[in-house]
């Protein structure tokens, strides 16, 4: 994920509001999902504030441990580990995921799929290529995606992938989810405010203590570091996905790290996608997606949405947005 906004926050500045009534802005910074993990919160102290937000941290990491294709122990490799041999039984909080995530491949029409790991065996973003992989090679992997291929027995909670070689993972979605619930375990605790930024997935609730709306500033794509709006964020979340952040440069050719999990082969035409949704889940899934659909399929899904909107710059800096979005 690449961020493509600039978020402005008070560290440790008291502000009185209601009866009197004194708060303080805590924010911190970890390295957790293999990217930065802000977070900030709105409390009664500075103390209590640092509890919260380790508590965060701790919930992230629980997240991490579970749907972690690297860990061996994790569930998902488990499930990984079984492709194509038996079904495997998962906790409920998985098993909804997995189901969420191939709901979002049906409205996508399979643009989202969380089976396109095995295209992870040809393409490599990590300055290690230097030709690209042949068709036979690309159509090899292929054959071993497809969401579709994913088995799910809900009277077991159980999940299979039916054919050898398949692996799930939540690249374009777990983060999403983590944040997501950081955010619901501060709710519950009946944290203020705050604002949660995982490695560009970011969700909000309440405030600041000025009562202010926190907000998101957009970045002209045709000035480089310029900021040409500001969008409240109340109570919602957005995730932005972009090609910049990983590439493959080949004859002096640029491939983005974004893989069209149907045809193989890196998305075209999209330079950055920027999704408005309730949650930091959904609009990390669809950031995805809409990359690998392209701009008019793109802004025809989330204009048919509700409460959904998008930004997003195409590969020649030219920014187009979805009916909701207002620009000052």
């Amino acid at each position: 994920m690449k961020k493509i906004c600039a978020l402005f926050f008070c560290l440790l500045t008291y502000i009185v509001v209601g009866q009197g009534e004194k708060y303080v802005t805590v924010k911190r910074t970890f390295e957790v999902m293999g990217g930065a993990f802000d977070v900030t919160v709105i409390s009664v102290d500075e103390e209590l504030g640092n509890i919260y937000i380790l508590e965060a941290l701790a919930e992230v990491q629980r997240i991490e441990k579970l749907i972690s294709s690297w860990d061996k122990a994790s569930e998902t490799s488990l499930i990984n580990k079984n492709a194509g041999i038996s079904p495997v039984s998962v906790s409920w909080e998985l098993y909804k995921l997995i189901e969420r995530s191939i709901q979002i491949s049906e409205i996508t029409k399979g643009a989202f799929d969380i089976t396109y790991t095995a295209l992870e065996d040809i393409w490599k973003f990590d300055g290690s290529m230097s030709t690209l992989p042949n068709n036979l090679e690309v159509k090899e992997a292929v054959s071993r995606t497809g969401y579709k291929n994913i088995i799910l027995n809900s009277k077991d909670q159980t999940v299979y992938l039916n054919k050898k070689g398949m692996r799930i993972s939540f690249g374009g979605i777990g983060k999403g989810f983590a944040a997501d619930k950081a955010k619901a375990l501060l709710v519950s605790k009946e944290v203020k405010a705050g604002i949660i930024n995982l490695d560009g997935d970011i969700t909000t609730w309440g405030t600041k203590a000025t009562g202010d709306k926190w907000l998101i500033g957009i970045v002209n794509p045709e000035r480089q570091g310029g900021l040409f709006s500001w969008l409240p964020i109340l109570e919602s979340s957005v995730a932005t996905s972009g090609g910049d952040a990983d590439f493959l440069l080949v004859n002096d050719e640029k491939f983005t790290h974004v893989l069209n999990p149907k045809t193989g082969f890196p998305s075209t035409g999209i330079k950055s996608v920027s999704v408005f949704a309730k949650s930091a889940e959904l609009s990390d899934a669809l950031a995805t997606s809409i990359f690998v659909m392209g701009l008019e399929a793109g802004l025809a899904l989330i204009n048919q949405l509700g409460d959904t909107e998008v930004i997003i710059v195409d590969n020649k800096n030219k920014m187009c947005k979805s009916n909701g979005i207002i620009l000052n």
